[in-house]
């Protein structure tokens, strides 16, 4: 552009004014009493100065020389970039912008050189911090509360699904924690999500959590995580609080079983039998071993799916659960949970209720929460049995919430 604008210079134009001035001062001639007046000399040319120390623009004036054009158009370019800039701090796309070479200001272009001569030019080849995975206006906002960054880097949430569902279902809550700048682990228990185990030959509750055992097993004993479990998948976290207490800093139900020593899950969703036709239709029993045996695994009448589960789900959602929902293993749910005062009783617990729940409904959520009391209970309305999926901010904001609540408190003993 810089050739085609030289055309157009401000010598140039100057000088073809001041001929055509001349011009047009020869032909025009007055003439008072037939006398010819003499030829007005053309007026001085002022020049403008071409001092590059200031860009301003000059809205009132009727035309921009173009030597300020230029400096208009680099102008609006800085303008652009920083509108461009402020986009991917506010997206946490910031990585990706830097590393691009087709927006760059030429006259910053000597200075980030210089600075590549310093810094690595790509975080690949050295260790990553939790600034690099915080965006920048979290990462903004955190400093100007006072947090200590140490303490945000140490929040890890462990996401439990629950019965039929896999680590699939997390996906926008593992998205948004990941943005704020939270480690987070989605677990698929066996026989779900992507975990290829038939859900008929799962008989107890320790070869159901077994993934999520041997995840805890393996942490490092310095740091802990916060457990998430959903619908069954209250009982699953409820197991690993009693054998890792010290790896949980805290534990969220999410319209979960909350069980008490000695309880099943089926002992407590029993309490809703007669109360929800709706769910019961759905649930359709397989018996892999025989009708003269126990079931080995229910399974969920697709055409009641969207109805008992996801009735505030976006449909593209539900098509997302209609086929990755599995079997869910029978043998877990009758086995009863041996809980204690001191291992599962340490851990502050935090229960989320989902107002529009026809699987597990607020009226049975209550009930769980009077006769097993949480530290607090959080409420989501609106939301269908999958929060994660109907209202992902929402549960985001409350999980955020729940992970800024000081540790120090008087824990409640089952």
């Amino acid at each position: 552009m810089g050739n085609s604008l030289t055309c157009f210079s401000e010598k140039n134009q100057n000088s073809k004014i001041r001929k055509s001035n001349k011009s047009s001062s020869i032909r025009r001639r007055s003439s008072i009493n037939g006398r010819r007046l003499p030829v007005a000399p053309p007026p001085p040319c002022i020049s403008r100065s071409t001092s590059r120390k200031s860009d301003r623009i000059y809205p009132n004036s009727s035309r921009i020389d173009h030597e300020d054009g230029d400096s208009y158009i680099r102008e609006q370019a800085r303008v652009a970039a920083a509108l461009l800039l402020q986009h991917h701090h506010q997206n946490g796309t910031l990585g990706q912008f830097e590393r691009s070479v087709s927006l760059r200001d030429p006259l910053t272009c000597s200075a980030r050189k210089q600075k590549r001569n310093i810094m690595p030019r790509s975080s690949s080849s050295r260790a990553r911090s939790l600034s690099d995975s915080l965006p920048h206006h979290h990462l903004d906002r955190l400093l100007h509360q006072g947090t200590n960054i140490e303490e945000v880097k140490n929040k890890h949430f462990v996401l439990v699904h629950g019965g039929g569902f896999g680590a699939w279902c997390w996906y926008k809550t593992t998205t948004l924690l990941k943005e704020s700048g939270y480690q987070v682990d989605a677990i698929d228990l066996t026989g779900s999500g992507a975990h290829f185990f038939d859900s008929n030959n799962i008989t107890t509750l320790s070869q159901y959590v077994k993934p999520l055992t041997d995840f805890l097993e393996k942490f490092d004993h310095d740091k802990k995580v916060i457990l998430v479990g959903h619908d069954i998948g209250g009982a699953c976290i409820s197991y690993a609080m009693e054998l890792y207490p010290s790896k949980v800093s805290a534990a969220i139900f999410v319209a979960a079983a909350m069980l008490k020593d000695g309880q099943s899950t089926l002992d407590m969703f029993s309490v809703q039998l007669g109360l929800n036709n709706l769910c019961q239709r759905a649930q359709v029993f397989r018996y892999a071993n025989g009708k003269n045996h126990p079931p080995t695994a229910i399974d969920y009448d697709k055409s009641l799916l969207k109805e008992v589960l996801f009735n505030q789900t976006p449909a593209k959602d539900v098509e997302l659960a209609t086929v990755s929902m599995r079997q869910v293993p029978f043998g877990p749910l009758t086995e009863k949970l041996s809980l204690s005062a001191t291992n599962y009783g340490s851990v502050p617990r935090f229960y989320v209720k989902t107002q529009d729940d026809f699987a597990i409904p607020a009226s049975l959520q209550e009930v769980m929460i009077d006769s097993n009391q949480p530290e607090q209970v959080f409420q989501i309305k609106g939301s269908d049995h999958s929060p994660f999926l109907s209202k992902p901010q929402a549960l985001h904001k409350i999980l955020v919430e729940i992970s800024n609540i000081p540790p120090k408190m008087n824990l409640k003993t089952i």
